[in-house]
């Protein structure tokens, strides 16, 4: 009896922690669109070709409100904490273990979810161009790539090209 009332805790505690691991950070969002920047252009009006100097690159940082916590990760928390709680000691101890292991996991889940679900700051580039006509127009990019302030450019339907 206390073999299989082992096996089910410790099942119960490898159950609890891959449930657990479902609870990683997401992936972030990287752009994959790489310098030189062409946006997508509503109407076709023929080539259009402007010349000019990059005269500012400024950095734009949004961010992303978190979705704060559910519970979920409290919960799984306290089970997988109690559980591993529970294989110490014997008693009143084994009691006391298997308390300060849910509250302790459950502190922890709650924490490991919160962090994962908490907000995100993205970044992006406004490059702006001065037209050898004087006219500025500013462009929204991913990554500058290997554009620098004063570089000569090239803006051909939109899209800006070193040159």
């Amino acid at each position: 009896m206390k073999i299989t009332t082992r096996f089910l805790s410790v099942t119960a505690s490898v159950l609890a922690l891959s449930a657990l691991t479902a609870c990683v950070a997401p992936a972030p969002v990287y752009q994959t669109t790489r310098y030189p920047y062409e946006p997508v252009q509503p109407i076709a009006r023929g080539p259009y070709i402007e010349y000019g100097h990059v005269a500012n690159i400024e950095v734009l940082r949004t961010e992303t409100g978190g979705t704060g916590t559910s519970g979920g990760g409290a919960i799984a928390g306290g089970l997988v904490g109690g559980a591993l709680g529970n294989q110490f000691g014997g008693g009143s101890g084994r009691a006391a273990a298997t308390a300060l292991g849910l509250v302790g996991g459950a502190l922890l889940g709650n924490s490991i979810e919160a962090h994962n679900n908490g907000p995100r700051a993205y970044q992006s580039y406004r490059v702006s161009v001065e037209t050898d006509t004087g006219a500025y127009r500013a462009f929204d990019v991913p990554s500058p790539g290997d554009l620098r302030i004063g570089d000569r450019v090239r803006i051909d339907n939109g899209r800006i090209s070193r040159m």
